[in-house]
């Protein structure tokens, strides 16, 4: 099987971005109110990603987007706080080490932007997702961050990017 690429979101990425994300949010019981599979850019993801400091990339094999995630400005936060945000891998791509590197690469990002502080925000049922963010030295937070809108979230978590990035 060909070896996954990490690239930029281009319009033709949309429908499966959405899909992508339609699919697995519920999956996690994250398709009530208070969550990002509401917001109205995951029905124009490249479009949203293509401001200044933003930026979605999708995890490509064999031509079928298999994943994507990106950074953006928290809404409400300092101009130097980013948010980690729509990380999400379809069944098949997860296990494969696929989060680690897509979520350095958005990490890479984020510095390269000027940011000094990533946000996310995410639930208590995605465990490996949480393993994965400690492993990278996110550090939980009591409490959100900025005015994201979504309120059905119950953990949050913070990373400096000052730092040097873990190993």
């Amino acid at each position: 099987m060909e070896d996954p690429v990490i690239r930029p979101i281009e319009p033709r990425d949309d429908a499966a971005v959405e899909a992508i994300i339609r699919r697995v949010m519920p999956e996690f019981g994250a398709d009530g109110p208070g969550f990002a599979i509401h917001d109205p850019e995951v029905s124009a993801m490249s479009a949203t990603y293509s401001r200044p400091r933003h930026g979605y990339f999708v995890v490509e094999r064999a031509g079928r987007v298999i994943g994507g995630g990106g950074i953006a400005p928290l809404e409400g936060g300092a101009p130097d706080v980013c948010e980690l945000r729509k990380m999400y891998f379809l069944p098949e791509a997860r296990g494969l080490g696929l989060g680690e590197r897509l979520l350095r690469h958005c990490l890479d990002f984020a510095r390269q932007a000027g940011f000094r502080l990533c946000y996310l925000e995410t639930l208590a049922g995605m465990k490996q997702a949480q393993k994965l963010y400690r492993r990278l030295g996110f550090a939980p937070l009591c409490a959100p961050m900025g005015k994201t809108g979504h309120f059905g979230c119950d953990n949050w978590y913070a990373l400096d990017l000052t730092k040097p990035a873990a190993p």
